[in-house]
């Protein structure tokens, strides 16, 4: 634990409460600064939040990034001296077309799979841009070519993909049956055999084995009370 000696005292860093947290948590996901009011609104307990917003900026104050409050709103801003690292980046928001989410689904699931086959699942040839879109939002990249005649390139998801939907691994996506129970797709058209192949039936495959184990250690585990009592 870090520490400050002054005048022979050692001051340890105050530990942040719940209350605390949850402010920290509020300022930081908001995509533009908030007043008092609004983060009031937000916190689930009755707490001084000026106060709060004080101490988080005297903890913040030493650190890569500050909490300032700028016309009584309040952000977490990069420190200024190290502002002079920071490259200037616009980010423009774009609403994917349809193709391109059909397309990443497709190859979430199918993966690999090169276009020829997207185009085969959809039932419907896309424009030249629609992958390029997926591969420069970094969701979607090239892995090798497919042993076939012309050698087409197989297209798979991106560790950034995963990370931009809060996704541990492709396991984690909802299976063919799940979709169908929620009504997202007519699951009786579907052979559940082949939906997902490749990276995603793979994990499957890999989670069905480890259920196995835990399995058998749970009723090892067991037998072995048994024999003790």
């Amino acid at each position: 634990m870090s520490k400050i000696k002054k005048n022979n005292v050692l001051n340890f860093p105050e530990k942040l409460s719940s209350g605390d947290r949850e402010v920290e948590a509020i300022v930081f996901a908001a995509a533009e600064p908030l007043d008092i009011d609004t983060i009031e609104t937000r916190v689930s307990k009755k707490i001084d939040v000026l106060k709060t917003l004080e101490k988080l900026q005297k903890f913040y104050s030493s650190r890569g990034i500050n909490l300032v409050c700028i016309s009584k709103k309040w952000s977490f801003r990069t420190a200024e001296n190290l502002s002079s690292l920071m490259s200037q980046q616009k980010n423009v928001e774009k609403k994917l077309s349809k193709a391109a989410i059909e397309t990443l689904a497709i190859i979430v699931y199918h993966q690999p799979v090169t276009r020829a086959e997207i185009e085969e699942i959809r039932g419907v040839a896309f424009g030249t841009n629609t992958l390029e879109i997926l591969m420069e939002l970094d969701w979607v990249k090239p892995h090798g070519r497919k042993d076939v005649p012309g050698k087409p390139i197989q297209y798979v998801t991106t560790d950034n993909f995963l990370s931009h939907f809060s996704l541990k691994k492709l396991s984690d996506l909802p299976t063919v049956d799940e979709l169908g129970t929620a009504g997202l797709i007519d699951s009786t058209n579907i052979d559940s055999s082949i939906f997902g192949t490749g990276k995603f039936y793979k994990e499957k495959q890999d989670e069905k084995k480890e259920n196995i184990y835990s399995n058998i250690d749970e009723m090892l585990s067991g037998t072995l009370k048994n024999e003790d009592k």
